[in-house]
């Protein structure tokens, strides 16, 4: 401790304050590194809230003490990466997030017994619009969804029934396709009673009618409707195609393009059939005649003819007898009688081209070179083709497959394997590379403060300390007060090799001095008198002996102070 308070003493107070500033700042530095470090990695729990619902979980969080974020003016939440599942799904038992709407949850605490009937009937239509607003948000494409509903009520006495309509302003991520319009139409029609998806219309946020909510029977939206589903099935094809193509040649390296003639005419044939060969009597009728009729001749005479004149009864008498059969049949003939509607969308006839790449070959410079594939490969992606379109050569169908070498060369790539074993422990996702680089930044900000701020004060520091040590060592204070000085001794020394005394040795009238062993005064007049030289290295080497045992006591008494002064002779050297 005496040595601690010695040391301190000898920094001074605006070193003593200089480091004390030094420290707070490392202090501060570091904790800041090391909650940085530990913090939790925070995710979104949900983006692009209303601020009702951002205050209803903000509400939920600090009510469960769960750590969270407010980010984006508070339409975004980030909480604890591994408790986002769990607070997902707390949430959700409590109807969080409602989405800036309500739904059926309005019914959940409403009080039906003081509730009329046109509260009740608005409520159910919040919470329709609500539920269709919600559904129309999960959409892909679609950010935010208002929908307003008419539904008229059924007056009494009234012929003529009001359709019920709908309007639906979205907010979509780029562009809605026409598809996916009509899709929230017939989504809004089939979810209310009555509702045509003719009347529905769609507006986007910049105000473009996307849906005019007309009847679709107009001339225009069904000339859109058609070419619609004309190019709908057009690529629906070329995808069957190039699906089946990408596994031969690969991905990328093969273009596929149809185009199809389609008959939307609505047709309606109706046609009898009569078999000849298939008569079945009907009906049939016999009708049978038989007379008898009695015949007498008389002759022409004048008798005859004259009045009053006597007749002639000599005449021939018979009898006529004829039978008659008459017989009807009525016979019927088979009849089919047949009635075919053809509907719009008939196929009549398909155009296939399909652009395919060559062959590329690595050689053993690395150089990549190119071959055209074979006849016999083509005529196979053809046949491949032609059952994918349904190929039908009847109706005037063309299939063509080419194979040209595309602008740009494959690149190679290594096929990705799963990895197992050791390796799968080095399998890091995104998140593990951000959150590594992250902590590698904060390890590179800790070097650098060590390296620039405290290394180069701790030198500092202990320098002075060194050089005050080394002061006083040449001194004769400090540590090595009371030692002879060693300066003499190497000085009797080199006099001792050179055969003299040494000026510094030797009486003014030019007789050799005498040492004294452990002078305090510090002279150099240590090379003892007379001629014998075994004598003066005897007493030289004593010296020195007892300075080096004196020496090494010192530095087992204080082996700190005695490093100091090494490392102080080190950096002067």
């Amino acid at each position: 401790m005496n040595g601690a308070v010695d040391f301190i003493k000898t920094l001074g107070v605006p070193r003593l304050a200089a480091m004390g500033v030094v420290a707070l700042a490392l202090l501060g530095f570091f904790s800041f590194i090391i909650m940085r470090a530990t913090a939790p990695a925070m995710v979104p729990l949900y983006s692009d809230l209303s601020v009702q619902d951002s205050g209803s979980i903000v509400k939920e969080l600090e009510a469960q003490a769960i750590q969270y974020e407010i980010r984006n003016d508070g339409t975004q939440i980030l909480v604890p990466k591994e408790q986002m599942p769990r607070i997902r799904m707390r949430l959700a038992e409590k109807g969080l997030p409602l989405g800036g709407s309500v739904g059926y949850e309005i019914f959940d605490k409403s009080d039906a017994l003081g509730t009329t009937t046109f509260v009740q009937n608005i409520n159910h239509l919040r919470a329709l619009e609500g539920e269709l607003s919600r559904t129309i948000r999960s959409l892909d494409r679609v950010e935010q969804a208002r929908v307003h509903l008419v539904i008229p009520e059924r007056q009494l006495f009234q012929k003529e029934k009001v359709e019920p309509s709908a309007s639906i302003v979205v907010k979509a991520r780029g562009s809605l396709e026409p598809a996916q319009v009509r899709a929230i139409q017939h989504l809004v029609a089939t979810s209310v009673q009555g509702l045509r998806p003719g009347r529905v219309s769609v507006v986007d946020e910049s105000g473009r009618m996307l849906a005019s909510g007309m009847e679709d029977d107009q001339p225009g939206m069904i000339a859109a409707s058609l070419q619609e589903r004309n190019v709908a099935f057009e690529r629906r094809m070329e995808t069957q195609v190039d699906a089946i193509v990408a596994k031969i040649v690969g991905d990328g390296r093969a273009q596929v393009r149809v185009t199809a003639d389609v008959d939307y005419n609505r047709v309606t044939q109706t046609s009898d059939s009569f078999d000849p060969n298939g008569q079945v009597i009907r009906s049939e009728q016999t009708e049978e005649e038989n007379s008898t009729t009695a015949n007498q001749e008389n002759g022409v005479t004048v008798g005859n003819q004259v009045p009053g004149g006597q007749q002639n009864q000599s005449g021939n008498q018979g009898k006529d007898a004829s039978s008659k059969t008459t017989e009807t049949k009525n016979y019927e003939i088979s009849k089919t009688s047949r009635t075919e509607i053809l509907e719009a969308g008939r196929v009549k006839r398909l155009s296939v081209a399909v652009l395919v790449d060559g062959v590329y070959a690595t050689g053993t410079n690395g150089e990549v070179t190119y071959q055209p594939r074979a006849q016999k490969d083509l005529d196979q992606i053809t046949a491949l083709v032609k059952s994918a379109v349904g190929f039908d050569q009847s109706r005037g169908d063309t299939v063509e497959v080419v194979n040209l070498r595309f602008a740009e060369a494959p690149q190679s790539l290594p096929l990705e394997t799963a990895k197992t074993g050791f390796a799968a422990m080095f399998d890091f996702s995104k998140d593990d590379v951000v959150r590594f680089a992250e902590m590698g930044v904060l390890l590179l900000m800790t070097l650098l403060v060590l390296l620039i701020a405290v290394r180069p004060l701790i030198k500092k520091i202990t320098a002075e300390n060194v050089a005050q040590n080394t002061a006083a060592a040449t001194s004769g204070t400090g540590m090595f007060a009371g030692l002879p000085n060693l300066t003499a001794i190497q000085s009797g020394q080199n006099a001792l090799i050179n055969g003299t005394h040494g000026t510094s040795g030797t009486n003014p009238d030019g007789s050799p001095a005498h040492a004294t062993e452990g002078s305090e005064s510090g002279s150099t007049d240590l090379v003892p008198s007379g001629p014998n030289k075994l004598e003066l290295a005897q007493q030289l080497g004593a010296l020195q002996a007892t300075s080096i045992a004196k020496v090494g006591e010192m530095i087992k008494e204080n082996p700190g102070e005695a490093t100091a002064i090494i490392r102080g002779w080190l950096a002067d050297g």
